[in-house]
């Protein structure tokens, strides 16, 4: 072993001594919210993108019994308003989706600090799904068949 080949592995050594205690010495206030966030809309974008038909009958319900139009433009609205709201609402369940898969590396890393991160998607925090279990919020929050088109 030559002297250039001690150096390297010694400053090698010197710095994984470094990064060990750095981590060790890492806030104990970490927090794993990005983490959750994460785990919930992964699995349940995908549920608001496969009950999207629901959700848009639902919606289209709900604005054709509370919005004061007259009857020709409530008969006009169904069908397209219907298959807008099956658009919207699929596509912002594979956006939910794929928030939660960017956020799992960024939740990882916020392991090892007591960094906060917004939500990248807010319609999904903001709005109120057709299914919501809020009794284990604190654990893993149960919400999806969330209508995209409502206002949070």
């Amino acid at each position: 072993m030559t002297l250039l080949d001690r150096t390297a592995r010694t400053l090698q050594m010197a710095l994984l001594a470094a990064g060990v205690a750095l981590l060790a010495a890492a806030p104990a206030g970490a927090t794993t919210d990005v983490l959750k966030r994460s785990f919930e809309n992964m699995p349940q974008g995908l549920l608001d993108a496969a009950l999207s038909p629901v959700t848009a009958g639902h919606s289209v319900y709900t604005n054709m019994t509370t919005i004061e139009d007259t009857w020709p433009v409530r008969v006009a609205y169904v069908v397209p308003g219907y298959f807008w709201n099956v658009m919207c609402d699929f596509g912002g369940g594979l956006i939910r989706s794929i928030t939660g898969v960017m956020e799992l590396p960024i939740g990882i890393a916020f392991l090892f600090t007591d960094a906060e991160m917004e939500p990248l998607f807010d319609p999904a925090e903001d709005n109120e799904g057709l299914v919501n279990f809020d009794q284990f919020e604190d654990v893993y929050r149960v919400k999806f068949a969330i209508p995209y088109t409502t206002g949070g």
